[in-house]
């Protein structure tokens, strides 16, 4: 049974930072390339950054680009998220998975307010 859980998330001021983690199970990790994807209300999931399956390359959206950073450990199965210099408009709930094998997880919140 494949499993993604994201966590990390919360409250934090502008400026601020945070790390995302994504814990997988249930099928091989290592083979696949992850994205995270962030959904704030009233809007459409978008694509917010992806690595590939060594984790030799990635992609940012522009809106992020230069302030979050995407990574993974394939020995421990989790892919991250560290987001800096946070904005009020990063605040959404943000997702891990895969849009093509339909794995997902159940999203973590952050929210960016002072």
């Amino acid at each position: 049974q494949v499993q993604l859980v994201e966590s990390g998330g919360g409250l934090v001021q502008p400026g601020g930072s945070l790390r995302l983690s994504c814990a997988a199970a249930g099928f091989t990790f290592s083979s696949y390339v992850m994205t995270w994807y962030r959904q704030a209300p009233g809007k459409e999931r978008e694509l917010v950054a992806g690595i590939t399956s060594g984790g030799g390359g990635t992609s940012y959206a522009d809106s992020v680009k230069g302030r979050f950073t995407i990574s993974r450990d394939n020995a421990k199965k989790t892919l991250y998220l560290q987001m800096n210099s946070l904005k009020p408009e990063d605040t959404a709930v943000y997702y891990c998975g895969n849009i093509v094998a339909g794995y997902w997880g159940q999203g973590t919140q952050v929210t960016v307010s002072s």
